[in-house]
């Protein structure tokens, strides 16, 4: 079977985007931030075919949330909070695919390598798992060839400075779990300049990447808090 990898996205228009970002930059700068990043991000997935199949896990139902994410296949999230929704996905997606990642569209300077590095990870009978973290404590990706139980995913508190701790303790009792690069994931403008620092050391971005990076330096985003005019 080939491995899938989902994208969970929210559509704008549809569902609140990047709410602490958008409490800095503004609604409107927020959803230009998560259109670019997830068009970068699939760019990205992009190059990965044909060792995996990509899917938008999205938020919503219905056909505007559908026509808003072309391309790749589609699977809903589900409702309920982040722990729920993650099960729900990694869950179907691994009994179809056996191996499945799960990544946000809110890492765009990722690159094809990182995530074929991940799904090779799996291939090692001592780590069914993987887990990429996030600087801020967070985790940037997850996956496995394994089942992985609701009450694991449910029961580690999300957005705090450990989760990606607790969430490998919790599923260490599960098996191997291997490691990726840790990233930095973008939840505010304090993230931003890391973003563009990041993107600007890629070797061979594409073009939505650069598209992203030019976003970035014209609207000054690139810049520290203390660099920016008062």
């Amino acid at each position: 079977m080939t491995p899938a990898l989902a994208i969970f996205v929210k559509t704008p228009g549809l569902s609140p985007v990047k709410t602490r970002l958008a409490a800095t930059v503004g609604t409107a700068e927020a959803i230009r931030f998560h259109s670019l990043a997830a068009a970068a991000t699939a760019a990205v997935v992009r190059r990965c075919r044909p060792s995996l199949v990509p899917y938008w896990a999205v938020a919503e139902s219905g056909p505007q949330a559908r026509d808003a994410w072309p391309e790749f296949a589609q699977t809903g999230q589900g409702e309920g909070d982040l722990g729920v929704r993650m099960h729900q996905v990694y869950t179907e997606l691994q009994a179809r695919h056996g191996r499945v990642l799960l990544i946000g569209a809110d890492v765009p300077q990722l690159t094809p390598d990182l995530l074929l590095a991940a799904l090779a990870l799996l291939d090692d009978e001592a780590t069914p798992y993987v887990l990429g973290n996030a600087f801020d404590g967070g985790f940037w990706l997850v996956g496995g060839r394994a089942p992985i139980e609701r009450g694991l995913w449910v029961g580690v508190p999300y957005s705090q400075a450990d989760t990606a701790a607790r969430f490998r303790h919790a599923l260490t009792a599960h098996g191997g779990i291997a490691s990726v690069s840790t990233l930095h994931d973008v939840d505010d403008a304090a993230d931003l300049p890391a973003l563009a620092a990041a993107l600007a050391t890629l070797i061979d971005p594409v073009p939505e990447q650069r598209a992203l990076a030019g976003w970035l330096r014209t609207s000054g985003y690139h810049k520290t808090p203390m660099e920016l005019p008062a």
